[in-house]
């Protein structure tokens, strides 16, 4: 097999367009490890000068206020869901979902929602990064390097005496087929390595990594494997994987997902954004008994402190933000719990795929996958209602004014 692999070498060397299409993938696999550490060094850029601007803005805005109410509504807060050290390789849902929001103590979904402009989907092919390099164009280059290496030969009447001269036709074919694999699945790798200890990735995702993208050569290997064995001339061969490439990689994933769109329909954020919004319009007009008997079933504890003396009361206030929420919530989880149906039938689909199998792979090691956007709005409900609690033990029950316990805010914290 060496030596076979060695004789493999040499006539690889004289073939320049093997040598194109590898030195291509290659190419291609710096740019698109290079796009990926681009595009999250300069998202944890924008993290990090948010977190001080958003630091000092709130810090200005407290400084002002004389009672707990101002303080709570002047006040805002980043969140944000930081890039993993991965996602340089798969962008994912990052590039299509909010991954960073300024939110306050007012009703919380509509906040979220106000800047979901862009929820659904942006569009079937996406950002060119190593992910898609792997999935969708790896295995068109694979295609070109495999196609011909038999129907060559047998345009040009050799076939049967190669075939002789060797001994066996796998002693012939398959260090050639495995020779052109090998290289390709090292030309792509050698960036992403590269890539995976300057962002100081997990030596095991990179791991898992390297497996996907060798898999995912070997299925394409044994399509051409198998096509390539046809009697034909090279170029109806090629006609024909580039067809069945085109199916697998752009027709499937397209006729999929329009089915699962319209299996699983999404609301639309604005209609929670909306909804949510005339809730708390409308309270201002109405008895605010009728706020306030709502609040009092979600929060029990504020029963004694939830009578209204005055016109306007902060705690008043806060609470038909909160009925808002109320309100839009079976909404608000028919958006959530509609969106994961929807990622779990897409991965039961991508079994038919195997550029979609690739690319929610990558976007799961990368944590860049849908379910790792709404644990994101998850962590965001969840310090919204610690920032909630907090002011509520302040307002309802009327504490006095001490801005010197502003110090001790809830943070959010990303890992949480």
């Amino acid at each position: 097999m060496l030596r076979s692999l060695t004789r493999e070498l040499r006539f690889l060397r004289r073939d320049r367009g093997a040598l194109f299409w590898l030195a291509l993938a290659f190419a291609l696999s710096v740019i698109a490890v290079s796009f990926g550490i681009a595009e999250v060094r300069e998202q944890r850029a924008t993290i990090a000068t948010l977190v001080e601007e958003d630091a000092a803005d709130r810090a200005n805005a407290l400084s002002t206020q004389q009672d707990w109410g101002g303080a709570a509504y002047y006040a805002f807060h980043l969140t944000y869901e930081p890039p993993s050290d991965f996602a340089f390789a798969a962008v994912g849902q990052r590039d299509t979902a909010p991954w960073k929001h300024r939110i306050k103590m007012l009703a919380l979904e509509g906040q979220i929602h106000e800047a979901d402009t862009r929820n659904a989907d942006f569009g079937l092919v996406g950002r060119f990064d190593f992910a898609f390099l792997t999935a969708s164009l790896a295995p068109l280059l694979l295609i070109l390097l495999l196609y011909d290496l038999r129907a060559s030969e047998r345009t040009a009447r050799r076939h049967d005496l190669l075939v002789a001269t060797v001994g066996s036709p796998r002693s012939l074919w398959l260090p050639r087929a495995t020779l052109r694999v090998l290289g390709l699945a090292i030309l792509l790798l050698i960036p992403l390595w590269v890539g995976a200890m300057i962002e100081g990735a997990s030596p095991g995702v990179v791991l898992q990594a390297s497996a996907i993208v060798i898999g995912a050569l070997l299925v394409w290997w044994l399509i051409v494997e198998l096509v390539s064995r046809i009697d034909a001339s090279p170029s109806v061969l090629l006609t024909s994987l580039i067809g069945l490439w085109l199916a697998l990689a752009i027709v499937v994933p397209a006729i999929s997902k329009a089915a699962i769109e319209a299996a699983n329909p999404v609301p639309d954020g604005g209609e929670i954004l909306l909804l949510q919004r005339e809730t708390v319009n409308d309270a201002w007009d109405l008895p605010k008994d009728d706020t306030m008997e709502p609040f009092v079933e979600q929060y029990p504890e504020w029963r004694e402190d939830s009578v209204i003396d005055e016109g306007f009361e902060w705690k008043w206030y806060y609470a038909f933000q909160q009925v808002g929420d109320q309100t839009v919530a079976p909404l608000a989880r028919q958006y959530r719990e509609a969106r994961l149906e929807r990622d779990r039938d897409a991965g039961l689909v991508s079994l038919l795929s195997p550029t979609s199998f690739v690319e929610r792979a990558f976007e799961k090691l990368a944590r860049t996958d849908a379910m790792a956007m709404v644990a994101y709005e998850d962590r965001i409900r969840d310090f919204h209602e610690d920032l909630r609690r907090f002011h509520y033990a302040l307002i309802f029950p009327k504490v006095e004014y001490d801005a010197a316990r502003l110090e001790d805010l809830p943070q959010y914290d990303p890992s949480r």
